[in-house]
């Protein structure tokens, strides 16, 4: 049975609140999970990006605007958790340590956000080391890893396979254009970096095509490995 831990971006999940995709996501995770022990840390998507903006315009400072993003992932989280009913662990876990400790029960393990400064990106590259996970995978809006923003210049390249030093590479060079979205924060790429987990970046809007990844080792996205080699096919 492999260890997985995914990262499933806010506005994969919940677009909007009234056009949800967590119905896909049910059968999926509770499929997988059958066959593997999974984690899944949840984001805040546009959802927190709205009232951090509108936390923003009352002067409040980044440490609040932080801890308002966290509840959001963990609200986001805990819908999880409810749609997934007995397959999930009956609560969003705060720590790593109780991660570990909720795993021991077969159920799918839920969080959110937990440090204030950090992403739910790099809450799941640390779970990711912490379980010793044998697949990282983010689950993102675009299919991959690319050398510039595909939604601003069509002229950008998808990489199908690199080490985490040379996504950090990318990943700063981007962070270094103003506006530009960048698939991963500095912080989870440094995490898989000093781990040496595999990671695969796929875009998670459609979540047949992660059962797919999982069950077939064919993706579409970009496989982040320490010496160049892929994680599949997973042990069951």
């Amino acid at each position: 049975m492999a260890i997985i831990v995914l990262s499933l971006g806010g506005s994969i999940l919940l677009p909007e609140i009234d056009r949800p995709n967590i119905k896909p996501y049910i059968s999926v995770l509770t499929r997988i999970s059958a066959h593997h022990s999974l984690f899944v840390v949840v984001g805040g998507g546009g959802t927190a990006r709205q009232y951090i903006s509108l936390a923003r315009s009352f002067d409040a400072d980044d440490a609040f605007s932080d801890e308002l993003g966290i509840m959001v992932t963990r609200l986001n989280a805990t819908l999880l958790v409810g749609a997934l009913g007995k397959a999930a662990y009956p609560g969003v876990v705060e720590t790593h340590t109780e991660a570990l400790c909720a795993a021991e029960t077969g159920k799918i393990v839920i969080m959110g956000g937990i440090t204030p400064g950090q992403t739910t990106d790099a809450v799941a590259a640390v779970l990711a080391e912490r379980v010793q996970a044998d697949l990282f995978i983010n689950l993102t809006a675009v299919d991959g890893i690319y050398s510039a923003d595909p939604r601003k210049d069509t002229s950008a390249k998808r990489y199908d396979i690199m080490t985490a030093s040379e996504l950090l590479g990318v990943v700063i060079g981007q962070q270094a254009v103003a506006g530009v979205n960048t698939v991963m924060d500095i912080v989870a790429v440094k995490m898989v970096e000093r781990c040496g987990i595999p990671l695969l970046v796929m875009d998670g809007r459609d979540p047949t095509q992660l059962e797919s990844a999982i069950k077939t080792g064919r993706y579409t996205g970009t496989l982040v490995s320490p010496d160049g080699k892929s994680p599949f096919p997973l042990q069951k």
